[in-house]
């Protein structure tokens, strides 16, 4: 709060051209609200309800009716993509280790089986 009232004063001792405009634009981005994606999920599941209508769901919140249906939108495409499998999730670092000592396991069996098979066939033609 304090840098904001700091960059007013600023503002006020130099004025510039299109400084109302910035001035505006600061104020802004000050008091924009900032939703964790619990609330976005608890606002939109709560328009799924349909207890309210969307509009005075909104206004409660605070939200844009714009804002709400991009959030839907992006609710739904989640879903869609985690129906289909097409989420990326990061491995844990146990994940990886795992991951490559069952590598390491899997490379040095099919070497095994490699050297078996060579040794068989060399049987075979003798």
């Amino acid at each position: 709060m304090e840098s904001t009232t700091q960059q007013q004063s600023e503002m006020q001792e130099h004025p510039t051209p299109g400084g109302a405009a910035q001035l505006i634009r600061q104020v802004k981005q000050a008091t924009k609200r900032h939703f964790s994606a619990e609330e976005k999920i608890r606002i939109v599941l709560e328009g799924f309800r349909k207890e309210l209508p969307v509009a005075d769901l909104c206004r409660r919140e605070r939200v844009s009716p714009a804002v709400y249906y991009k959030w839907l939108k992006q609710f739904m495409e989640g879903g869609k993509a985690e129906l289909r499998g097409d989420t990326l999730r990061s491995a844990t670092r146990d994940e990886v280790e795992d991951m490559k000592q069952e590598n390491n396991r899997l490379k040095e069996l099919a070497g095994e089986q490699a050297l078996e098979l060579s040794l068989f066939k060399k049987r075979l033609t003798l």
